[in-house]
């Protein structure tokens, strides 16, 4: 019912109910023996005006139902949107943390290493073998791993 878009929903109401009772007064009248000669054309009017009034209740009751739907999911929506800002609050977080202990290790890491090889950097002969020593290996190794 497109039209329900457009028009107030108070006036829709209002206009369902009018043909509804109108429906119901002009087929109740149909029977008046006043009325003996339009009895055909009254019942008829009577039970169109029936027809078009509950069809057009029906037809708001669904519209309104719909909305109501609307209106829940709408909100559902802008509850997983709280919800979705609260957990990449979180997973920002963690990220942030876990890139600085990335850099402090890695920057522990270089620092070792530079202190190592200077201990071992006067031994080297020129022309001779390079032995690289353990700690240097482990070192080099460590950085090499996943932060725990």
């Amino acid at each position: 019912m497109w039209i329900l878009h457009f028009l107030p929903e108070s006036l829709i109401l209002f206009v369902t109910t009018a043909l509804l009772l109108a429906g119901i007064v002009t087929t109740t009248i149909s029977f008046l023996p006043v009325l003996a000669q339009y009895r055909t054309p009254t019942q008829v009017l009577g039970i169109a005006l029936l027809v078009v009034g509950v069809y057009l209740r029906g037809g708001l009751s669904i519209e309104m139902e719909w909305r109501e739907r609307v209106a829940e999911m709408e909100q559902k929506v802008a509850e997983a949107q709280a919800q979705s800002q609260k957990v990449n609050e979180t997973v920002k977080t963690r990220v942030v943390t876990k890139t600085q202990v990335i850099r402090t290790r890695g920057e522990n890491i270089v620092k070792y290493v530079d202190r190592e090889v200077i201990k071992y950097d006067t031994k080297f002969a020129p022309g001779g073998q390079c032995e690289l020593p353990r700690e240097f290996v482990k070192a080099i190794n460590d950085a090499a791993e996943a932060p725990k």
